[in-house]
């Protein structure tokens, strides 16, 4: 079988200046815990249907604060609302959170490479999260439930540090009692009423119900949750050509040009964040990079 490549996904919108933000007006914002929150945007001019591929990410620019790279989580099938979930970590996202319904914000994009979705029929498809990296990682399962014929068996593997700082949870119940994606949840510390798995998300890899040798795996959250994820798979069976990551840097211009989310001879930015597991291992697995 042919190898399977990282193919770098623009956008489907021809973008006459890609660093032209547009004005997009909040309609709803919902806390999904306690420091993190998703906004639902509809652009003030009317435009077009904004397009984007699972994976792939916008700039949100505060007027007046700045700019920061947040993933697109919503429904790629959907023109609108346009939907971004972020935790409030830095000065920008902590003035996002400040933001009510009706007020503005910018967007310019969308960028990226995007996950191998289309390369990804006719297999078991793996997803594992950790944290809120289940947000960019959920444009994959609206995907791929709206095109479930295509695939074998999909398994979520999704791992907090507390039940209380589960996304979507609604959503995942709603999952959980699906007959065609199965759903594995875990806490590293059990609060509350949980009565679910304790326990980091590498260690439900191993009696995950999917096929390791045609399989694909797309795993996003903190670095440190991806390498040793990584290594479950591997050690599984998965191939490392069909293992997909996704990696956040500083970026800033979106297309390459400033250096800031350089990681070794890529640029985040327009070669990333998603990257087949075998093209970025060389700088993924050193410390620092």
């Amino acid at each position: 079988m042919a190898k399977m490549q990282n193919k770098s996904k623009t956008s489907d919108i021809s973008l006459i200046d890609p660093m032209l933000v547009q004005a997009y007006t909040i309609q709803r914002v919902v806390r999904e815990t306690f420091d993190t929150f998703s906004l639902e945007l509809e652009p003030q001019s009317g435009g077009g249907e904004f397009k984007f591929a699972p994976g792939q990410f916008n700039m949100l620019y505060v007027y007046g604060v700045g700019e920061v790279p947040i993933s697109i989580s919503g429904d790629p099938s959907k023109e609108k609302p346009l939907i971004h979930t972020t935790r409030a970590v830095g000065t920008v996202t902590k003035a996002m959170k400040n933001l009510k319904v009706g007020d503005t914000i910018g967007i310019r994009g969308p960028y990226g490479s995007s996950w191998p979705v289309k390369e990804a029929e006719g297999y078991d498809v793996v997803i594992v999260a950790g944290g809120i990296g289940l947000a960019p990682l959920r444009p994959v399962i609206y995907y791929l439930l709206q095109h479930r014929n295509k695939y074998g068996r999909i398994v979520l593997l999704y791992g907090t540090r507390t039940p209380e700082d589960m996304l979507y949870r609604k959503q995942l119940e709603k999952w959980r009692s699906r007959f065609d994606l199965e759903t594995y949840l875990t806490v590293d510390r059990a609060t509350g009423s949980w009565r679910g798995n304790v326990g980091v998300v590498t260690t439900l890899i191993g009696r995950a119900p999917f096929d390791p040798l045609h399989s694909v795996a797309v795993v996003c959250g903190p670095e440190i949750m991806m390498r040793y994820t990584v290594l479950e798979l591997l050690k599984r069976g998965v191939d490392e050509e069909k293992t997909y990551i996704s990696m956040e840097r500083n970026m800033k211009c979106g297309i390459g040009l400033c250096g800031h989310c350089q990681l070794g001879s890529s640029f985040v930015c327009k070669d990333g964040p998603v990257y087949r597991y075998d093209n970025i291992k060389h700088a993924f697995t050193m410390w620092e990079m």
